[in-house]
């Protein structure tokens, strides 16, 4: 049976399962999956968690989606000086996706909050799955929305979020698991 790393930001966002608390941003969450990676070898990586999203994307609280691409909006004005952009691994995008009915999309990764352009953005995407590409180690990052970017926190669902999270990993992870063979 394949090994899978279910990497999260925080406890709250691991639902209950076993798996590497990256903590919260790019850097904690770049160092922290690159260590669990120089210290054992998986088959992949699943990288759960919050998010939010632009309003006219059409994704609604609560909604759980998959990224294709993680983008570090951080850097996206440095002219390519460093990768700004990695890919989920196609298969398991494909995987993900089929389980739970939904398209995949750009997830853009930002230490600001509504601090990008993509239609969903989290704090920690692109430092996982860089870190799980350097390592060469396929990966896939799956969220649920908490509330819409332009919405004050006041009005974000983190319960709403964790719930659905909690319903949707246990399946996207068997899902993972049999794309892998």
């Amino acid at each position: 049976m394949p090994d899978i790393l279910i990497v999260a930001a925080t406890d709250a966002e691991l639902c209950g399962l076993a798996g590497l608390v990256c903590g919260v941003g790019p850097v904690e969450a770049a160092a922290a999956t690159a260590s669990a990676l120089a210290a054992k070898r998986v088959d992949a990586i699943l990288h759960i968690g919050i998010a939010g999203a632009r309003r006219d994307s059409g994704i609604a609280v609560g909604d759980i989606v998959v990224g294709r691409e993680a983008r570090y909006e951080d850097l996206v004005t440095t002219r390519r000086l460093a990768p700004d952009a990695v890919h989920a691994d196609e298969r398991l995008v494909a995987a993900a996706c089929e389980h739970l009915g939904m398209p995949a999309v750009v997830i853009g990764t930002t230490a600001r909050v509504a601090g990008g352009i993509c239609p969903v953005e989290a704090m920690e995407g692109f430092a996982v799955l860089r870190a799980a590409e350097l390592a060469g180690v396929p990966a896939v990052e799956v969220r649920a929305i908490s509330n819409h970017v332009e919405d004050e926190r006041s009005a974000w669902r983190m319960d709403v979020a964790l719930e659905a999270l909690g319903r949707a990993v246990p399946g996207v992870s068997a899902a993972v698991t049999a794309a892998l063979g």
